[in-house]
């Protein structure tokens, strides 16, 4: 089992948002979600504040790592996911907001809401009806429940599931 499976994702969904918006102004920004370029490596390291190695996630060649940016600004990076298509659903490896938008002095809320409502989408469009499953830190697991609709499938296992994956979707997606 690999280490991203024995530790569990430990995200926090801090406020569903339709795009990401400014903590201290209250304005919302246009995001937009492309995948991570070797060139971008260089920005998302341990030194920098990243908490995971996304070197080592980048070189996996089963996953996709996909960047969040606001619209017009590509080169700051928001937030990323890791993604593998499976046959009947998308998984989530790792989610994690960039350094600056965690904490108490974050500037901007609904990084991961809106990471999460991407890999929902990615799994309709590989025709996996909005199915994505993770694993949860135990701890996390009622707060997935409430944030993201999903549930609890057994140990640490969350699956979202169409109904829940369509309102984020919706929510993130369409409401632009």
């Amino acid at each position: 089992m690999d280490k991203e499976k024995e530790i569990g994702l430990d995200f926090i969904i801090d406020k569903l948002t339709n795009s990401i918006e400014n903590i201290i102004t209250g304005d919302s920004f246009q995001t937009e979600i492309s995948i991570l370029q070797n060139s971008d490596l260089k920005y998302i390291t341990k030194k920098n504040g990243w908490f995971f190695n996304w070197n080592e996630e980048y070189e996996n060649p089963i996953r996709d790592i996909y960047k969040l940016t606001i619209s017009g600004n590509s080169k700051i990076i928001q937030g990323l996911i890791s993604l593998e298509v499976k046959s009947d659903h998308v998984y989530m490896h790792l989610v994690e907001s960039a350094p600056f938008n965690k904490g108490q002095t974050k500037v901007y809320a609904g990084v991961a809401g809106n990471l999460v409502a991407f890999a929902c989408k990615l799994s309709f469009q590989r025709g996996h009806d909005g199915n994505v499953s993770f694993l949860s830190k135990s701890q996390l697991v009622e707060h997935y429940e409430k944030t993201l609709g999903a549930f609890h499938f057994g140990g640490r296992i969350m699956i979202i599931e169409t109904n829940a994956a369509l309102k984020l979707i919706k929510k993130y997606f369409e409401d632009k």
